[in-house]
């Protein structure tokens, strides 16, 4: 238990708000850090077939494009399904046990798959054919050339399971491999954001904890990465039952603060004595961040980043204060939300619109990122269209 005492009414909206942008970096202190650092200390990007890694990994460490890629390629980094069955792009040191916390997802198909009469065995006799396939192949191999190359192994499962999102046997199959580390799945062009797949072959060694541990890791993560968060919130997050979050809280020895809008935000022991002595910053801090960003999707608490007079307003006839998840990219300042923005690839630049008069530090900061997709990008691409392909072959 930390000796720290926090005084609920200085825990305000602005207090708090500056403390998430300092804990996730976004304040220049992860400037000159590896992307395995950024991810670690900032929390895994979110990878839905866009360009959030990239903003990501930019924004707080000024990592350009060609060496996210390299690191991809050298697997440093890797977009791997993890919490909730999601994927998001992770340190090597978060492999194994990431993927473990996301084991349970990829199991889930057999619900489906149970009704439509196929039987595990089946899946795991496709499972060995998958990967004997692709450990004599010299190249990865995308959906179709497998489902090719192992006829009729892969079963059709008609109408009936196309309506339950389940065409075929292989995508389950693919999911189990996935999550045991035994295939993983490569960009064919080696980018995040236009991502066409293969799979390859892998051996990762397992996770050497267990389900508890790992269950209590992911946790302590969110709660670092966040610097505080409801029971609700970290629920969303990790998709864990009542009784592990419970569980998970109490491995980290979490303690629970209440803030001075009377919200209880559960906390580490050593967050609480950093955020006691914490002072917001005087300066104006201004980033351009993706809506997946950590930032705003760890949380999905948009609404705390908006001041006041800010709650009200309304894009394209919608409350912005309303959303779980915002309309379009946030541009922040010391993590209030200041204003909105979208690239427009036909004229090369970024559309920004902003609550007051942009100061000489938003316009700054938008001129450096429409530079910077300009010249690493190409476009911002919020979600890839190829995603849903991608889902219905491998989930």
């Amino acid at each position: 238990m930390t000796s720290a005492v926090l005084s609920t009414q200085t825990l305000t909206p602005e207090l708090l708000r500056a403390w998430a942008w300092h804990r996730q970096g976004l304040d220049g202190s992860l400037i000159g850090k590896t992307s395995e650092e950024v991810l670690d200390r900032a929390g895994w990007a979110r990878s839905v077939g866009g360009a959030n890694p990239y903003l990501t990994l930019f924004a707080r460490a000024g990592i350009r494009r060609e060496q996210v890629d390299r690191d991809v390629a050298e697997l440093r980094i890797h977009e791997l399904p993890t919490a909730r069955g999601c994927t998001y792009v992770l340190g090597r040191n978060d492999f194994a046990w990431g993927l473990q916390v996301g084991r349970d997802a990829a199991a889930a198909p057999f619900k489906v798959l149970a009704r439509l009469g196929v039987e595990r065995g089946e899946i795991t006799l496709l499972e060995e054919q998958v990967l004997h396939t692709l450990t004599e192949s010299s190249d990865p191999m995308d959906p179709k050339q497998l489902r090719d190359e192992l006829g009729e192994s892969v079963r059709s499962l008609g109408e009936e399971g196309k309506k339950k999102g389940a065409a075929t046997t292989l995508p389950t199959a693919l999911g189990l491999l996935q999550a045991d580390g035994r295939i993983r799945r490569v960009p064919v062009n080696g980018r995040l954001d236009q991502q066409r797949y293969a799979y390859t072959s892998w051996v990762l060694p397992p996770s050497p904890i267990d389900h508890d541990a790992a269950r209590a890791l992911l946790l302590e993560r969110y709660l670092r990465w966040t610097g505080g968060a409801t029971f609700k919130q970290s629920q969303w997050f990790t998709a864990f039952t009542v009784a592990q979050s419970k569980a998970a809280l109490a491995a980290v020895g979490a303690v629970e603060v209440t803030t001075a809008a009377g919200e209880r935000l559960w906390m580490l022991p050593d967050d609480v004595e950093r955020l006691s002595a914490f002072k917001a910053p005087q300066e104006e801090q201004i980033q351009l961040l993706a809506g997946t960003d950590s930032l705003v999707l760890l949380r999905r608490n948009s609404a705390d980043m908006l001041a006041g007079e800010d709650r009200g307003r309304k894009v394209l006839d919608t409350t912005l204060a309303l959303q779980a998840d915002l309309s379009d990219h946030p541009i922040l300042n010391r993590g209030r939300i200041i204003g909105l923005w979208q690239y427009d690839p036909g004229k090369e630049r970024i559309a920004a619109w902003t609550f007051a008069k942009p100061t000489a530090a938003v316009a700054a900061r938008i001129a450096e990122v429409e530079r910077w997709i300009r010249e690493d990008l190409g476009d911002f691409r919020s979600y890839s269209l190829e995603l849903a392909r991608v889902a219905a072959e491998t989930h």
